[in-house]
């Protein structure tokens, strides 16, 4: 079995090895690399954590002017809508029905969506208003 001594002699025959002050020899890469050490007391690690902390908020700030706010905003405009159903109103359902109100219940509200013919659906299944004049019953 080989042995390459250069490999396993370490810093002892490493010709970029650096003497220090005690004769020690140290290898060169070393002045590159920073030694790690422990942090100081309690303050330091207060103020760390609410900068660790502060990507987090960032993040839930920007969802919640970005998302939540909006969202919230669009369910209370469809919420003031669906209350505000009258008969005579030109809607749209979600599944995309088109008619006009003819009858208004609590929870329900009768479409008519052909000359003689009457759905009936729940409210908050009414997607949007139209605006008068837009659908004609055939």
């Amino acid at each position: 079995m080989w042995h390459n001594a250069r490999l396993s002699a370490g810093a002892e025959n490493n010709p970029n090895a650096t003497e220090t002050s005690n004769k020690q020899k140290v290898p060169a890469m070393s002045f590159f690399i920073s030694d790690a050490w422990a942090e100081g007391g309690a303050a330091a690690g207060q103020q760390g954590s609410l900068m660790d902390m502060l990507p987090l908020l960032l993040i839930f700030v920007l969802f919640y002017f970005m998302l939540i706010r909006p969202q919230a905003k669009r369910a209370k405009e469809h919420k003031n809508m669906v209350a505000a159903l009258a008969k005579g109103d030109e809607v749209v359902t979600q599944g995309g029905m088109v008619g006009k109100i003819v009858e208004v219940d609590d929870s329900f509200v009768s479409l008519q969506i052909a000359d003689g013919v009457n759905v009936k659906v729940q409210r908050q299944m009414v997607a949007s208003l139209l605006p008068k004049g837009t659908f004609k019953a055939d």
